[in-house]
C-alpha cells in the first residue's frame, strides 16, 4: 500500500537542481575541520591515517544512500528530523532535531576553538591562554551582534567562505605534491581495526554537513533523482579531495604532522615557503570564521523553532522588535558555544560532535527502513531505491554501531546528555497542550 507524505511547503519554489544542491553539500561540508584533523589522524595511525579516511567515505556512502531513498521520498524542508517525524511520529522527529542542534553545537565550538589556534598562528601576540580566550569571546560576540542586526549582512559575508576555503586548499593539494617525500607515506606495519575505527569517528567530523544541506527538500527540483545524484557527487569529491590532502600533509612533513596545532600552514609553508603558510592561515581563517557565522546564523533558529513550538521558554521565541531576529535566541545560543569552546579542546569536541550526529544519521538509517516498507511517496513520484535495498541500511547501520562502539564512558555521557534533558521537555510540552486543549474544551 502506498502512502503519501503530510502535505506542506506548497508555497515554496522547487528550483534546486543537482549541481546547485551538490555545491551546497560541499560548500557546507567542508569547513574548518579538514584544516586541523591531519595532524590528529597522523597522531593516531601515523603512515596509515589515510585508511580512516577510507573507511569515512565508505561510511558515508551507505549512509548517503539511506539519505538518498529517504530524501526522495520526503520532500518536506527539514532534512532529517522531517524524515524521521514523518516515519516515527513527533517525539523521534523532536529528539532528532535535538541531536543535530547538539552536534551542530559542538561542531560551532569546535571550529572556534582552532580558529583561535589559527590567528594565532598568524598574530603570535593572540597565541596566549589568555589572549585566545579573549579572540574565542570576542569574535563569538562579534557574530552574535551581527546576526542580531539582520541576516542582510551575515548573508552577504557569507558568499565569500567558498573561494576562501576551496583556494588555499587547492593551492596545497597542486603546489604540495610536487613537494612530497615517498619515505614519509610508506606504511611499516598496519593498525589494528579498532585503532583505525577509533580515528576514524574522529574523521567523520569533517564530513558532517549532509544534514544541513538537506534541510531544504522542499526546495529540491525533482528530488527523487535530483537528492540521490547530487549526494553521490559531493560526498565522492569530498573524499578525493580529504584523502588528497592527507596524503600531502603527509607526504611533505612525515612523522612531524603528528603534532601540528596548524598541519595544513605548515605543510604549505614547507612545500611553497613562507607565502604558501601564509595564504593557508589567511585562507583557513576566513574559512572558519565564515562557517562559525553561518552556524550562529542558522543553529539559533532551531531554538528559535522549538520555543515557538512551545518546547522552550518563550523569551527565546522572541522576535527583536526592530531589528526582526530572535535576538534572545542567538544570545543564548553564542553564550553556550562560548562556554564549551573555552572549556573543551577541538579534539574532545569533534568526537562529541561526530558522535552526536551519528545518532542522528542512525535515526535516518531507520527511516529509510521504515519510508519504503510504508511505501511513502511524495508528490506521486518514483523514489530512488536503495541498491542492495534489504542490505543496504543494516550495513549502513552496522558501520555507525562500530564507530559509536569505539567512544569512551565520558563521550557517551556527554552525547547522551542531550536526549536526557530532551525527554522531559518533550513530555512538559505534550502535558502543557492536554492541559490548554482540555481547558479549551471545557470553556466550549
Amino acid at each position: 500500500m502506498t502512502h503519501s507524505e503530510p502535505p506542506g511547503d506548497t508555497a515554496l519554489v522547487r528550483a534546486l537542481g543537482t549541481w546547485g544542491l551538490a555545491a551546497a553539500i560541499v560548500n557546507v561540508t567542508i569547513g574548518g575541520g579538514i584544516f586541523r584533523l591531519p595532524s590528529l589522524a597522523a597522531a593516531a595511525l601515523g603512515a596509515a591515517a589515510p585508511l580512516a579516511y577510507v573507511v569515512c567515505a565508505v561510511a558515508m556512502m551507505l549512509i548517503v544512500l539511506c539519505f538518498a531513498e529517504a530524501g526522495s521520498r520526503v520532500s518536506l524542508t527539514g532534512g532529517p528530523y522531517a524524515y524521521v517525524e514523518v516515519a516515527f511520529g513527533p517525539l523521534a522527529g523532536f529528539l532528532t532535531g535535538t541531536l543535530l542542534w547538539a552536534g551542530l553545537t559542538a561542531a560551532v565550538a569546535a571550529v572556534s576553538n582552532f580558529l583561535a589556534d589559527s590567528l594565532g598562528a598568524l598574530v603570535p601576540a593572540l597565541a596566549t591562554p589568555t589572549a585566545r580566550s579573549v579572540t574565542i569571546v570576542i569574535m563569538l560576540a562579534a557574530l552574535a551582534a551581527l546576526n542580531v542586526r539582520g541576516v542582510r549582512g551575515a548573508v552577504r559575508f557569507n558568499t565569500v567562505i567558498t573561494i576562501a576555503k576551496l583556494l588555499p586548499l587547492a593551492v596545497l593539494v597542486i603546489g604540495g605534491a610536487f613537494a612530497i617525500r615517498s619515505v614519509n607515506l610508506r606504511i611499516e606495519e598496519l593498525p589494528p581495526p579498532g585503532q583505525v575505527t577509533r580515528a576514524s569517528i574522529m574523521l567523520i567530523f569533517a564530513f558532517l554537513g549532509v544534514e544541513s544541506a538537506l534541510v531544504p527538500s522542499g526546495e529540491v527540483r525533482d528530488p527523487a533523482r535530483t537528492v540521490p545524484r547530487a549526494l553521490f557527487v559531493a560526498i565522492g569529491g569530498i573524499a578525493v579531495l580529504y584523502i588528497a590532502i592527507q596524503l600531502v600533509t603527509q607526504g611533505v612533513l612525515g612523522t612531524a604532522l603528528a603534532g601540528q596545532k596548524t598541519p595544513l600552514a605548515e605543510a604549505a609553508g614547507a612545500a611553497l615557503g613562507s607565502w604558501g603558510r601564509v595564504l593557508i592561515l589567511v585562507g583557513s581563517s576566513l574559512a572558519m570564521f565564515g562557517n562559525v557565522s553561518l552556524m550562529t546564523l542558522a543553529v539559533p533558529r532551531m531554538l528559535y523553532a522549538m520555543a515557538r513550538d512551545g518546547f522552550l521558554p518563550r523569551r527565546l521565541g522572541e522576535v527583536h522588535p526592530r531589528y526582526r531576529t530572535p535576538h534572545w535566541a542567538i544570545v543564548f545560543q553564542t553564550t553556550l558555544v562560548t562556554v564549551v569552546a573555552l572549556t573543551m579542546t577541538f579534539d574532545q569536541l569533534a568526537i562529541v560532535g561526530s558522535g552526536t550526529v551519528l545518532l542522528v544519521y542512525v535515526g535516518c538509517c531507520l527511516a529509510a527502513i521504515e519510508l519504503r516498507r510504508r511505501d511513502v511517496r511524495g508528490e506521486g513520484t518514483t523514489p530512488f531505491r536503495v541498491p542492495g535495498a534489504r542490505v543496504v541500511p543494516w550495513l549502513a547501520l552496522g558501520v555507525i554501531v562500530a564507530l559509536l562502539s569505539t567512544l569512551h564512558f565520558r563521550e557517551w555521557m556527554a552525547v547522551l546528555a542531550t536526549l536526557v534533558v530532551a525527554l522531559p521537555i518533550y513530555a512538559a510540552a505534550r502535558a502543557r497542550r492536554a492541559s490548554t486543549a482540555a481547558t479549551a474544551n471545557v470553556g466550549d
